[in-house]
């Protein structure tokens, strides 16, 4: 699934996405370390796994798109 990153906070490697539909959903610092990144800049889209759907969903990976 894609997003857009919203916020990222390099001293706890946590932040947030919006979906496509505009829902933000939160992401943890073990989401970001699976995703192999070392920073993440707004606006910057992602691909993210996780299980659930929108607000609900629980992000397990985040990294960047690619085309």
């Amino acid at each position: 699934m894609q997003a857009t990153s919203y916020t990222y906070d390099p001293v706890t490697r946590s932040g947030s996405v919006l979906l496509d539909d505009g829902t933000p959903v939160e992401f943890g610092a073990a989401a970001f370390d699976a995703g192999g990144l070392r920073l993440l800049r707004p606006g910057q889209r992602v691909r993210i796994e996780g299980e659930g759907e929108g607000a609900g969903l629980r992000i397990s990976l985040v990294t960047l798109q690619t085309f």
